[in-house]
């Protein structure tokens, strides 16, 4: 980092902090009025970093134009819009889990006769049920984070992409609302489960995780090993980590990483209590969040500005509330030894060299402990590695099914970008 950027990220820090100390006292005496003008800054603490950048985009280009800018993006970008046949599981607390199912072609008959003797060939006489991919997204996130993968993998292979609670199309977290209680990591294992449950209840699995969708696979494996052991064929790990994430510090200064550490959990929690005003500054502070949201999930200088704003409408859509509730479970989450489930499977793990949210040192940790994994690191790529550089991710995706049998060796995958005519209905 240069110097002068370095003064700059320092100076963003310290204005981010004062911010959130501004926003915990302004919580404490109950002026909520105040609070929710700068609530916006004060939630991009974490990522003071790209304060600098948004400042001078705020002297090049006018407010308006930027507004119209997204306007148009949202109107021409077609990511997010593949839908499957819906359907819904319940979570051991009673919350309600959307997920939707991409079937295999049927009309496919040549590629469905070299994939059956695939499977012959790997399982013996008996064909067995056809594999599912089971696709986890990350934190603030939803199933849509994998368009481009599912894109390519539509009608080749059986998937199941769905949302973790809160997060989509799926309801709130019965016991968050019910008693405050924070999300668990090994909660959404159990989620996961119940999905697994209802919209794959027999056959082979792959498991396919994200960021905070890998820790629920690790959950999972933790939870009901025999599940593992009986029917998963195949996982990926993508940009995600097994624990230490305390540790990280998000691309700032020591100073900052600690600032940020000691403020933002209440800050959170505060401002998660009046989320309905706070929502009110988060929106007025939009062009700082998307500067925030592109440095934290993209490293490539030329990334689609569509796909850009695709994961900023994401992101943007999670409820500050559902940002506060799961913050906590990150420090607490460890499951390294859950990693010996995956043992003997095919296993690709996969991140971003630049990746500021997950390291991907974290990846070499758990190829390390995996000995027999494949690890892929992707020199030009932030934390979003499946929308910057897809093509890659599914070329990796894709030998990882033809490893575990899940499609014919021989199987090509492409169409990206992709938005043909949905599997079912779905809900808009």
């Amino acid at each position: 980092m240069s110097e002068s950027n370095a003064e700059a990220v320092a100076s963003a820090v310290a204005s981010a902090t004062g911010a959130a100390a501004d926003v915990a006292g302004d919580v404490a005496a109950g002026g909520w009025r105040r609070a929710t003008g700068i609530a916006g800054v004060a939630i991009g603490v974490v990522a003071a970093g790209a304060a600098a950048g948004v400042a001078i985009e705020r002297l090049t280009v006018g407010r308006g134009m930027r507004q119209r800018a997204r306007l148009a993006l949202d109107s021409a970008g077609p990511y997010g819009g593949l839908r499957g046949t819906p359907g819904k599981a319940y979570a051991d607390d009673g919350t309600e889990l959307y997920y939707e199912v991409d079937d295999v072609d049927e009309g496919d008959a040549a590629a469905r006769a070299a994939l059956t003797g695939r499977r012959r060939r790997l399982f013996g006489r008996r064909a067995p049920a056809p594999v599912t991919v089971v696709f986890s997204h990350g934190y603030c996130l939803n199933q849509d984070s994998w368009h481009f993968q599912r894109a390519a993998l539509r009608g080749v292979v059986r998937t199941v992409h769905w949302d973790q609670r809160s997060h989509g199309r799926s309801g709130r977290g019965a016991t968050q609302v019910r008693d405050g209680s924070p999300v668990t990591i090994e909660e959404l294992g159990r989620d996961l489960k119940a999905v697994i449950d209802a919209a794959a209840p027999e056959g082979p699995i792959v498991l396919v995780g994200h960021s905070m969708g890998g820790m629920t696979v690790m959950a999972l494996a933790d939870a009901f090993p025999e599940l593992i052991r009986e029917r998963v064929v195949g996982v990926a790990l993508v940009g995600t980590s097994s624990g230490r994430l305390g540790e990280v510090n998000f691309g700032l200064p020591v100073a900052g990483v600690n600032a940020v550490r000691r403020v933002l959990p209440g800050v959170l929690k505060a401002l998660g209590q009046r989320a309905e005003l706070v929502e009110k500054g988060r929106r007025a502070t939009a062009d700082l969040f998307a500067g925030i949201i592109k440095r934290y999930s993209f490293a490539s200088r030329d990334v689609d500005p569509a796909v850009a704003r695709f994961a900023e409408r994401m992101i943007e859509s999670t409820p500050i509330d559902v940002v506060a509730e799961y913050y906590p479970a990150f420090n607490d989450h460890d499951k390294t030894a859950a990693l010996a489930h995956f043992a003997g499977l095919p296993v690709l793990v996969l991140a971003g060299v630049r990746d500021l949210v997950t390291p991907s040192e974290h990846s070499e940790e758990i190829a390390g402990l995996l000995p027999d994994a494949e690890l892929v690191l992707v020199p030009d790529a932030g934390h979003l590695v499946m929308l910057e550089h897809p093509e890659l991710v599914t070329d990796r995706l894709a030998d990882l099914l033809a490893r575990a049998g899940a499609v014919p060796a021989a199987t090509t995958v492409d169409g990206y970008g992709s938005t043909s005519s949905s599997a079912g209905p779905g809900p808009g």
